[in-house]
């Protein structure tokens, strides 16, 4: 039996038995209406929010879009809950519970009488009601195939051009399919190589969760087969009305005046390449060991091997004891940490590692952004090149473009009913997904036979609520980003026994010479409306071995190898659906308990959160491999029998997985925080950035004070995380320390003093990056803010650069970027994201100046840089850098792109809509939040 199926079977017994006759007479093809199920009760009582901007509905007709490119038009709940996402900027500090609903959805059961905007039956055993407020689909079913139908039905209603934009992507066909936008290019290029697949692979993905996971696996694919089912009624409705997204006919898919031209069915693969795509960018965890390897070497090539390692290590931060933690109650959970005499380690010879290529024979544009815009009719010239810089513009996915490495995002604030008003726990939580028109996510109710939820599902694989409320619980995620991912070096090798090159396309696999698999596709395009690429194609390539993706080539001790990419959620791309069809089950969800068995059956690395009425818990979920005795999960290692995966097969890459108690787990603690920090003392960090000084904080200082004064509220709450979301880690958080350095003499020079002074007012104010009124489009402290946006990286490099020299310091940053302020053009979601302060060098720059000023640090880098460890030199050189700052005007420090003229500071702080289909929406005040975000706080419970 595959580890996989034992680790299933030991979570879900009861599952599958509590199913009872509810599968039985779940038959896929039953379409005759059952006996009405019996009524649900709302446990919330009124007291469950959400909202998810900019609204629910994300298709448009193409006479919508040219409405919207003529006039500024939108569709109907295209664009309703974006002013009240907005409106918690400026009316947050005045927040009450009665006032929520002003800038939330009411997200209570059902729709009340009068409220209903319309109802469809696509099946006779199904009704989708949508509400006036927000047009949020009420999905209720009598049996369970009608229930999934009908969800599919309503996301081909509201996502339709989304889902297939995204199995596109997934299936590394963008370009063919949309165009051949520089910025397609570059999308496909990233996501493909991450999740390579034939169909075949797609096919037994499929099959291998119908017979692996017992009686739910087998429910599952019946219900995402009624679900595949729904989306291609709705396809065939829509093309025969003509009332399909209009994106069809500029991408030339469909002719306007004929309609010839077809939609292509969905199928089951289908969703496995969405759930790819989804869990690449938010539920992956680790990698990176390259270049980690490389920064190691540089370490070692200046200070020598030992202190080298040392001072590399110093900067790593695995395990550091100043980190904020979701689990402070001081409980270990010890995963992934530094062995104390690493064994097959293979680190790289110097120089000797190159990117294995990925793109092959380039034709016409390919490479290029060279246009040849076609001739349009005249209707349609308003939309003409609205994909010219890509239908996802560069870098706005996370996980994609310069920030590709790069995950996280999402918070979450829970606070005990020990220390709230009512006595209840209160929760606000909510993924942190990028801010996309229409958005990745949509708003759903489902229920029906076994299910009962509302929330979000990413559109394409929304069977079921993966974030929202049951009955009488809620819960969500953040992405928890521990390593589930490894590079291995796998010797070259050649069949005939010659001697192999870093070229060879063969390689040792226990002893045998063995051929790597080549996994390709080819994707042409040419000009259409909307996208007026010229014509272009080129081949993808990929190498696949027993060890996962071939990602660089090198030479180890003289000999060459390939280092190859394996993650322990390849080929199980969904079989997280079983836990996500356990959140929504109510006979499955009873307690935290049961939550977080349900939890631990995703695979993915996140963090979930809970909150019933009498409980607030955590669980942090991932297929966390059991590594081999002696093995540094830190940097590249050997791929040989003694150091990989225990019990590792890679039929279907299944292993030895860590056991429910050993993930972080917790019930009951005072609060609880997460903003894609470090989960728990002894989980070690995945990457570079979990240190002293951590987004995280601007929560948990927060939210520990509240608990302190007790009496919590769910506006107090929600106060505290839109506090948080307007406010500037590094004025918060480092600026009181660099004041410091710099008040240790006086200031001298009055210009350079009067600038200081205005750093104090900005951070005795709240250090927030906040309009002065609603609507003034100007900060309060506009000059302080552009001052710390030009001055952060200036300090930094005059503080590490000269003592760690070029070589280190540029490797040190290519694992870990000095700054992401909101307006940065780089980081994991790219310029306009609303998020920002995830990574950066804030914990180095903490430690370091603590050490400078004499103060205690625990966990210390391994030497002083600021001025070389003495305070009149680290503050000649942050005077010197702040002069240099201050200096720079507004146009230098905010360049302008897109949206934006050069030197407009608020304008390129904004939160852009990024547009996935034709219509566009208007930008908004930076927000440091979740998109979808719940509050939640239920009075009673089943």
């Amino acid at each position: 039996m595959p580890p996989r199926t034992v680790k299933f079977r030991a979570a879900t017994v009861a599952a599958v038995l509590a199913l009872g006759t509810t599968l039985l007479a779940a038959s896929p093809q039953s379409g005759v209406a059952a006996a009405e199920p019996a009524p649900v009760t709302d446990y919330c009582q009124g007291q469950c929010d959400d909202i998810l901007p900019p609204g629910e509905n994300g298709n448009a007709t193409l006479v919508d879009i040219l409405g919207n490119k003529a006039f500024g038009t939108h569709p109907a709940h295209s664009d309703d809950q974006l002013d009240r996402y907005n409106g918690l900027v400026a009316g947050h500090a005045g927040l009450t519970d009665q006032k929520l609903t002003d800038f939330f959805n009411d997200a209570s059961f059902g729709v009340a009488k009068g409220q209903v905007e319309s109802v469809t039956s696509p099946r006779d055993d199904v009704t989708i009601t949508r509400d006036k407020a927000s047009g949020v689909p009420h999905i209720k079913g009598t049996t369970r195939y009608g229930t999934e139908f009908g969800a599919g039905f309503a996301a081909g209603q509201d996502r339709l051009w989304l889902m297939d934009l995204f199995r596109h992507i997934g299936r590394g066909e963008l370009t063919s399919f949309a165009g051949g936008a520089l910025a397609n290019q570059g999308l496909e290029q990233q996501f493909w190589p991450q999740a390579p697949y034939t169909e075949a692979d797609l096919e037994a993905q499929v099959e291998y969760i119908r017979t692996h996971e017992g009686a739910r696996g087998e429910q599952a694919m019946a219900d995402a087969q009624a679900y595949v089912d729904g989306i291609n009624a709705y396809r065939e409705k829509s093309k025969k009305g003509r009332y399909f997204p209009g994106e069809y006919v500029l991408t030339g898919k469909i002719d306007a005046i004929t309609n010839i031209g077809e939609i292509q069915p969905f199928r089951l693969t289908d969703l496995i390449s969405i759930a790819s795509v989804v869990g690449g960018q938010f539920g992956g965890g680790g990698g990176g060991e390259v270049q980690a390897a490389l920064s190691l070497l540089s370490a070692q090539q200046k200070y020598g091997v030992a202190e080298g390692t040392k001072v590399w290590e110093s900067f790593r931060q695995r395990e550091d004891p100043e980190a904020v933690l979701t689990i402070h109650d001081g409980t270990s959970f010890p995963y992934a940490g530094r062995p104390a005499t690493a064994r097959g380690t293979a680190l790289p010879d110097a120089g000797s590692v190159t990117a294995e290529p990925l793109i092959h024979d380039r034709t016409g544009s390919a490479g290029t952004d060279r246009k040849a815009p076609v001739k349009a009719p005249a209707a349609l010239r308003k939309a003409q090149g609205i994909y010219d810089d890509g239908v996802v513009p560069k870098g706005s996915l996370p996980g994609s473009g310069s920030g590709a490495q790069k995950r996280g995002m999402s918070n979450a604030l829970l606070v005990s009913g020990k220390h709230t008003a009512g006595g209840n726990p209160i929760a606000v939580f909510g993924p942190q997904t990028g801010y996309f028109a229409p958005q990745l996510m949509m708003l759903q109710e489902i229920q029906g036979p076994g299910i009962s939820a509302r929330g979000v599902s990413f559109a394409g694989v929304g069977m079921y609520i993966q974030m929202g409320r049951g009955q009488d619980y809620a819960w969500s995620a953040t992405s928890a980003g521990q390593d589930i991912t490894d590079t291995y070096a796998i010797d070259l090798c050649e069949p005939d026994g010659a001697a192999p090159t870093k070229d060879s396309t063969h390689y040792l696999y226990r002893g045998t010479c063995t051929a790597m698999e080549t996994l390709e596709r080819t994707n042409s395009w040419k000009p259409t409306v909307a996208d007026s690429t010229a014509k272009g194609s080129y081949r993808m390539q990929v190498r696949r071995t027993n060890y996962g993706i071939v990602t660089h080539r090198a030479t180890v001790g003289g000999k060459p190898v390939a280092y190859t990419s394996l993650r322990t959620t390849y080929r199980h791309e969904a079989d997280s659906i079983i836990g996500f069809q356990m959140l929504n089950d109510p006979a499955y969800v009873k307690d935290a308990a049961s939550f977080q068995r349900a939890a631990s059956n995703i695979d993915y690395a996140f963090n979930w959160f809970y909150a019933d009425s009498r409980t607030a818990a955590y669980y942090n979920s991932g297929m966390n491999p059991v590594r081999a005795a002696g093995v540094d999960p830190a940097l590249p290692v050997k791929a040989e029998r003694a150091y990989e995966w225990q019990g590792y097969d890679p039929a279907a890459n299944t292993a030895a997985y860590t056991p429910f108690a050993e993930h972080p787990h917790s019930s009951g603690q005072d609060y609880y925080v997460s903003w894609n920090n470090k989960q728990a003392k002894g989980y070690a960090a995945a990457g570079f950035g979990l240190g002293a000084v951590h987004r995280a904080d601007l929560l948990d200082d927060r939210v520990a004070k509240l608990v302190e004064e007790g009496g919590v509220t769910r506006a107090s709450l929600t106060r505290a995380m839109a506090q948080a979301a307007v406010t500037d880690l590094r004025g918060e958080q480092l600026l009181p320390e660099l004041l410091k350095v710099i008040r240790s003499r006086p200031v001298t020079d009055p210009e350079l003093n009067s600038v200081v002074q205005q750093l104090e007012s900005w951070r005795a104010a709240g250090s927030q990056r906040r309009e002065s009124s609603p609507g003034s489009h100007a900060y309060t402290y506009a000059d302080a803010v552009r001052i710390m946006d030009a001055w952060w990286p200036k300090l930094v490099e005059a503080e590490f650069r000269p003592g760690l020299g070029d070589g280190l310091y540029e490797a040190l940053t290519a694992d870990l970027a000095t700054d992401e302020s909101p307006a940065a053009s780089h980081g994991p979601s790219g310029a306009h994201s609303g998020s920002a302060f995830q990574y950066g060098w804030w914990g180095f720059v903490d430690k370091d100046l603590r050490r400078v000023l004499g103060q205690p640090v625990k966990g210390p880098l391994a030497k002083a840089y600021c001025g070389n460890g003495d305070l009149a030199g680290c503050r000649d050189a942050l005077l010197s850098s702040l002069k240099q700052a201050a200096a720079e005007p507004a146009a230098e420090v905010y360049p302008g792109d897109d949206n934006c003229k050069a030197g407009e500071q608020w304008c390129s702080d904004s939160i852009v809509h990024r547009p996935l289909g034709g219509i566009a929406q208007k930008s908004v005040h930076w927000q440091n939040r979740p998109t979808y975000q719940q509050v939640v706080e239920f009075p009673a419970h089943r």
